[in-house]
């Protein structure tokens, strides 16, 4: 019975000792996450605080999970939070973590020592963040590691050999580990390619040298992924490739650097790789035939094997030996050479097909008339070759075709009316080739194309007025032709023409002015016939058609005169009479901008739709005054700009934009709409813009812009500084560019605003002094001596603003976040043009893709025109004629990729 009792009594003792233990190790883990908690400095959603509460148990903290046996913290995910801060050392504490997430974040700083006793670790993503300094060497002691995800950090040095001692290692991805011109450089470790368990391999975006082990394949069993795209490597490739039996993806294109390329042939071996999906290869050195081993991987979905030093022609057979290819690009070989094979229209799964800038010859295929097994094809680009013949109405069966691109070759004849059937079209380029019809009346059915490019052709005949419906259509060239007739008005209708060029050609008659042609420069109209119109398209004025009026009629004018002057006289001097006796006893009716007025609103409606310009209808706040939303009896919205009239300058801002508003008339401009005004209330009546303005875009969570939209956008803005600085009879300098002044409409269309310190020249007025109240970072230097004093200003300072703002719209930082020396313009010109993707928003581009490149090359082009936008002297700076050109021939690039 004793016995019995000593045993049950250890029992107990031993039971709570674990009790204790356990308690212990669960504050432990406790202590380290609210560790790395104080060291988060932005939480912009309050994760943190709404939902780990020390009063509660770390193991119901969101995003942690706890074993079930130990009640340690076994798995963090705290990815894509937007949280900013450092790991702390206290981190290396979580002993028992298996799985570690924090991916798409903005931590930085080293990685901790401390991490280094995380030895049960199997998944650690750090990807999309800023860590920096050195890869560690401690992750070699992670015995029990499978995936490792460090892309898209500021990582440096090379790839520790330690690496290799990881034999659970599955997946190890480092790509993209490039801020500010810090890659991870040197040579692959070659025992990385050693490490038998390894599926997925990814050093794709660094500045690695060296060459590939000719045993690269001998140990890699099962390797389904290895990426080695945009490095420095060199050498031959390796033939042992052909032992990675289980490779699904090989990517080792754009080592385009003359002294860090492939040279020599493909390997043969290649053919062994049964079960490879995507071959990409593009920007190399590899030279030799474009033989049939490449072809005859039955499997291949997608094949790049664009600019190498590959000859050869395309087989018969090649849709029959590649039942599934989807993306074939073989753009600007060396030698490729023949025709394309009939046989193409069995690829039934193709949907990009890219043969530009090589030596094809001969029609094309009759074949595509039977295209109803290739249904799938969207681009078709077959441009800068030497192909011949027609374009036959066999294309139009392609019904899902978003871009045709056929420019630069010799195709003759007139195109196929069943053209304008194609209603998926986005884009056709058929520039210089010796077509000869008349536009087709049938283009005007396809509604959402972008861009239409016949020039440098032989076409003849007029513009057809069904061109108006293309009411999607941004850029439309006829230049080089022989069209002629005059220009349809009801191309006015084109709202979002950007650019339309008909240069050298047989045009007659007015130009039309409205619409878009009031941001056209007068290059795309010169030499032609008789075109005549504005003077700021450089062409004469029109004759005015004078008729000979008999006397009757005139004296019928001169009663008519007489009448009108005997009842209105009268009637405007008891008007002011009985205005003189009221005096000030209420708030006059709307009186300025009595050109631009549609509806005059008194000073009571507007306290009324503002609901006494209550705070919650508070816009926004400025120098002069605030912004307030209204809602008018007849349900429009309206914007209420009322100004601060404590302030002295308020009356001149005031008195300002009611100038510079009256004259001006621009579809990128805040329209005004009336204005109210006595000794007490002054204010403007504006559009409402429901989209808000740039700058919450830019820097809300909550709103995203892309590419494509913010260069959209950047192009409104450049329409309107064009207008106001070369379309006006007297420049305007608006004075304060920047995202808070650019409002945007239900279309996202932009809108520039605030005109509260613009200024009007004369022509003598080049340069003026007047107050400058830009926010500082955008103001030109030498324009504003101090804060407040006095400035030198001309269009050019707009011009300076504008570069700024397009920097900042592209990088997403303030031109304000930079300190000493160093500012937003010096910081993207010491990234270009090798390293874009140091200082773009990283939202912009997705790292992945075979347009990355493409796209990033676009990017640079944008911020190479904003950087000389932002010219130190005012001399060097581009006018805002040539960026809106500029901008617009980039979009063209940027819509290609």
């Amino acid at each position: 019975m004793e016995k019995v009792f000593t045993f049950f009594l250890l029992t107990l003792l031993l039971l709570l000792a674990s009790s204790a233990m356990t308690q212990t190790n669960v504050t432990t883990d406790q202590l380290a996450l609210s560790s790395l908690k104080s060291q988060i400095i932005s939480d912009p959603s309050n994760f943190l605080d709404e939902n780990w509460s020390p009063a509660v148990s770390v193991c119901h903290w969101v995003g942690v999970t706890c074993g079930s046996r130990h009640q340690r913290v076994k798995s963090l995910n705290l990815s894509n939070m937007a949280l900013t801060g450092k790991i702390p050392r206290e981190f290396g504490n979580l002993s028992f973590l298996v799985s570690l997430d924090l991916g798409s974040n903005n931590f930085h700083g080293n990685l901790p020592q401390e991490m280094a006793r995380l030895r049960r670790l199997k998944f650690l993503d750090l990807s999309f963040n800023s860590f920096s300094g050195e890869v560690p060497s401690w992750f070699g002691i992670l015995h029990q590691l499978q995936v490792l995800n460090l892309r898209n950090n500021s990582f440096t040095s090379s790839i520790p050999s330690s690496f290799s001692n990881i034999s659970t290692l599955e997946t190890l991805n480092l790509n993209f580990n490039s801020v500010e011109d810090n890659q991870l450089t040197g040579s692959i470790p070659f025992t990385i390619f050693n490490i038998s368990r390894i599926k997925i391999i990814a050093f794709t975006y660094n500045s690695l040298s060296g060459n590939l082990p000719n045993s690269l394949c001998n140990g890699l069993q099962i390797l389904q992924e290895l990426y080695l795209s945009a490095n420095k490597l060199h050498g031959h490739m390796p033939t042992s490739l052909s032992n990675c039996s289980q490779l699904q993806l090989l990517s080792s294109s754009e080592n385009d650097n003359p002294l860090y390329v492939f040279p020599g042939e493909i390997p043969k071996e290649r053919s062994n790789l049964v079960e490879l999906k995507k071959l990409v290869l593009g920007i190399n050195s590899f030279s030799g035939s474009l033989d049939m081993e490449i072809f005859n991987i039955s499997g291949l979905r997608i094949i790049d094997l664009s600019v190498n030093n590959l000859s050869g022609s395309l087989p018969p057979n090649m849709c029959s030996i590649l039942p599934h290819i989807e993306v074939l690009y073989l753009h600007n070989l060396t030698n490729l050479v023949g025709t394309i094979p009939h046989s193409i229209s069995n690829c039934s799964k193709l949907n990009n097909l890219e043969l530009s800038e090589n030596k094809l010859t001969s029609l094309i295929p009759n074949s595509l008339g039977y295209l109803t097994h290739l249904q799938n094809l969207q681009r078709f680009d077959l441009s800068n070759n030497e192909l011949t013949g027609f374009v036959g109405d066999h294309i139009c069966k392609l019904q899902r075709f978003g871009e045709i691109y056929l420019g630069q070759n010799q195709l003759s004849g007139s195109l196929p009316n069943c053209l304008g059937n194609i209603t998926s079209l986005r884009e056709i380029h058929l520039g210089s080739n010796k077509l000869s019809s008349n536009i087709l009346p049938s283009l005007g059915n396809l509604q959402d194309l972008v861009v239409l490019d016949l020039s440098s052709n032989n076409m003849v005949g007029a513009i057809p007025d069904s061109m108006s419906n293309m009411v999607g259509l941004e850029f439309l060239d006829l230049s080089y032709n022989n069209i002629s007739g005059i220009i349809p008005k009801s191309l006015e209708k084109l709202q979002n023409l950007k650019y339309f060029n008909v240069s050298v050609n047989k045009f007659y008659g007015e130009i039309p002015s409205g619409g878009p042609f009031q941001n056209l420069s007068s290059q795309f109209f010169i030499h032609n016939e008789a075109l005549c119109g504005s003077s700021r398209f450089s062409v004469p004025p029109c004759p005015t058609s004078s008729k000979h009026r008999s006397s009757r009629k005139k004296l019928l004018v001169l009663f008519l005169l007489l009448g009108i002057a005997l009842v209105v006289v009268p009637r405007t001097f008891i008007f002011f009479w009985i205005r003189y006796r009221k005096g000030k006893r209420a708030p006059q009716q709307a009186d300025s901008l009595s050109s631009i007025t549609r509806e005059r609103i008194s000073y009571y409606e507007l306290i009324q739709a503002t609901d006494a310009l209550s705070e919650s209808n508070l816009i926004g706040s400025g120098i002069f005054g605030s912004v307030y939303k209204g809602i008018l009896r007849s349900g429009t919205a309206i914007a209420v700009k009322v100004f601060n009239l404590q302030l002295d300058a308020a009356f001149k801002s005031f008195d300002t934009e009611c100038e510079v508003l009256c004259s001006l008339r621009h579809r990128n401009l805040v329209k005004v709409n009336t204005s109210c005004s006595n000794l007490d209330f002054k204010a403007l009546v504006l559009e409402y813009m429901p989209n808000g303005s740039l700058e919450k875009y830019l820097y809300s969570y909550n709103y995203f812009l892309d590419t494509k939209q913010r260069q959209s956008i950047m192009i409104d803005v450049a329409c309107a500084l064009e207008y106001l600085h070369h379309g006006c009879s007297l420049p305007v300098i608006h004075c304060d560019v920047k995202p808070s002044n650019v409002l945007l409409d239900e279309d996202m269309a932009a809108r520039l605003s605030d005109f509260g310190i613009s200024k009007l020249l004369g022509e003598d007025q080049g340069d003026l002094y007047t107050k400058i109240l830009e926010t500082l970072g955008y103001i030109a230097p030498g324009t504003s001596l101090k804060y407040g004093l006095d400035g030198l200003v001309s269009t050019k300072c707009d011009v300076y603003s504008y570069g700024v703002m397009l920097l900042e719209t592209l990088t997403r930082r303030k031109p304000n976040e930079f300190e000493g020396d160093l500012s937003l313009k010096k910081w993207v010109s010491n990234s270009l043009p090798e390293a874009v993707m140091d200082v773009i928003d990283i939202n912009l581009v997705t790292p992945t893709g075979n347009h990355l490149q493409k796209e990033l090359d676009v990017v640079a082009s944008i911020m190479n025109l904003a950087l000389d936008c932002c010219a130190e002297s005012p001399a060097r700076r581009t006018n805002m004629k040539d960026v809106v050109g500029m901008l617009q021939k980039i979009k063209i690039q940027l819509l290609a990729c």
